[in-house]
């Protein structure tokens, strides 16, 4: 099945595609993504459940219960742990959050917005897309 985006762990185990372009596309700099990142922020993009297609492997899921009270569940490779998409968000049901560096081809997908920006870090440049201090409504 060819899909036109496609993306995969770092060991290539666990592989995804999808066909939408994605319009939600964020920079969330919550604790949160920054603890399960390792990094200053992630970038997360929406996909509808449907358009979503596991193409190879079975990811592992860890389920968190986010600050909100509502849980959600990370999968990530179970071989190299790379983190790949979140599904099964109370918040938004019926859809999936790929990290966009699990993307084969990211270029053309660009953010729309950054969120949780009073955790951003001092030495953090804000992008040139719209603010929000905690999740947008």
């Amino acid at each position: 099945m060819i899909k036109k985006h496609t993306g995969q762990c770092a060991c290539g185990a666990v592989r995804f595609g999808f066909d939408i372009d994605p319009d939600f596309v964020a920079v969330c700099h919550c604790l949160d993504c920054k603890r399960a990142s390792g990094g200053e922020a992630v970038t997360l993009l929406g996909v509808a459940e449907e358009d979503f297609t596991l193409l190879s492997g079975q990811p592992k899921a860890f389920h968190y219960t986010a600050p909100s009270g509502k849980g959600l569940d990370r999968n990530f490779c179970p071989a190299c742990g790379a983190r790949l998409f979140t599904r099964n968000a109370e918040s938004y049901p019926g859809m999936v959050f790929v990290t966009i560096g699990s993307l084969d081809n990211p270029e053309g997908i660009k953010p729309v917005l950054e969120m949780f920006t009073n955790r951003r870090l001092a030495w953090a440049v804000p992008l040139d897309v719209p603010q929000f201090d905690a999740m947008p409504g």
